[in-house]
């Protein structure tokens, strides 16, 4: 079926709650490893595991989420074929580390397989029951599943093309849904559940940040018990979760998508998500360097201002890609933002880079609430 794009109070179902709710074993997956990673100094391998073990993750929850506002005919071979992609992402999630660590990709391809398995199935139903967007169903289906192929094909490539290989497939994957549309008129998704769903995932990842955040501190707090250091991480770092939260949900880098920007709305939220999901790991650095005082100062530092800074540029490219004026003041509030993040980051030690970003956070949530037009 279609949904009508209309539809008034339309809302995430339980099913999609669920759905969502297995991502957190994957999202912790792939913080885990990146945390790893920096506190071993291996800074490349770790961005790199992250950012493609984060890329799989986001892709697959936005191909599922953008079909389901469409097409979710809440029947049982929906929930059946839903269920399959649950198994799917319970399945990479198994394989995050391997792949991120040791560039073993098996258990991930097969979890995106089954993935796939799913969402081929659910496009396949549209084609035969919907013949208004048959075609469109059709190119989904086929695409989908000529490039799960030449993942499984990825499998078997050396070692040194490994990353071209994947940012090759990564840019064909989000091509897909471009030239996929192109044969329908208007995008049937509904706007208000779009929104609904991309905030929920949002959250999802603040709740992945804190819980990775505090597992950091509670770790260096039984080491080493509570010291001054180390309440400034665990404060700040709320600080930073609260502030983030605030910014996402008061001032908006959230606004609901139209047919225009659909493509550009979807895709720019993968620079915020991926931050929300690597602050946490930050976070448990900062938390294990103050405590032991082992472990790179400035790799700790930076652990929590890169992703900070980034996210807030996440916030206001996707407000850009929504219409809003470069100059506008909550767009260049947050490029000032992320500018001071950075700076401290490179200058200030671990627990006073936590602190002073906090600190940045507050700032602009102030500057935004009073700046507000009367």
């Amino acid at each position: 079926m279609i949904r009508d794009p209309a539809e008034e109070h339309r809302a995430s179902t339980p099913l999609e709650l669920f759905f969502d709710l297995t991502y957190v074993v994957a999202v912790g997956r792939a913080a885990t490893a990146l945390h790893h990673q920096l506190a071993e100094g291996h800074i490349a391998v770790g961005l790199i595991g992250f950012g493609t073990m984060f890329f799989a993750i986001w892709w697959g929850w936005m191909n599922y989420t953008w079909f389901a506002s469409a097409h979710d005919s809440d029947d049982i071979a929906h929930r059946l074929l839903t269920l399959v992609q649950i198994t799917g992402v319970l399945i990479f999630a198994a394989g995050v580390t391997r792949a991120a660590e040791h560039q073993d990709f098996a258990i991930v391809v097969l979890g995106f397989f089954v993935m796939r398995v799913g969402l081929i199935g659910s496009w396949l139903r549209v084609a035969r029951d919907q013949p208004e967007v048959r075609q469109r169903a059709l190119r989904f289906a086929a695409a989908l599943a000529i490039v799960q192929a030449l993942w499984i094909a990825r499998l078997a490539v050396p070692p040194s093309v490994l990353l071209l290989s994947f940012v090759i497939l990564a840019g064909i994957e989000m091509c897909v849904p471009i030239w996929a549309e192109r044969v329908g008129t208007i995008v049937p998704f509904h706007p208000e559940h779009i929104e609904e769903r991309y905030g929920l995932f949002t959250i999802i990842l603040l709740g992945e940040s804190i819980l990775s955040a505090t597992a950091g501190f509670q770790t260096a707090f039984d080491e080493g018990g509570l010291t001054d250091g180390l309440l400034a991480v665990g404060l700040g770092g709320l600080v930073l979760a609260f502030g983030a939260w605030w910014l996402y949900f008061d001032h908006p880098g959230h606004i609901a998508p139209s047919s225009d920007n659909a493509f550009v709305w979807g895709y720019a939220h993968v620079v915020l998500f991926a931050s929300l999901a690597a602050v946490g790991a930050g976070i448990y650095l900062a938390a294990e360097v103050v405590s032991s005082g082992e472990g790179s100062v400035r790799t700790a530092s930076l652990a929590v201002a890169v992703p900070m800074a980034t996210y807030l540029l996440g916030l206001a490219l996707v407000m850009v890609v929504s219409g809003a004026r470069g100059r506008e003041r909550r767009i260049w509030a947050k490029v000032v933002g992320a500018t001071a993040m950075v700076a401290i980051g490179l200058t200030l030690p671990v627990a006073a880079t936590v602190v002073g970003c906090a600190v940045v956070m507050v700032s602009l949530a102030a500057f935004m609430e009073f700046s507000r037009p009367a």
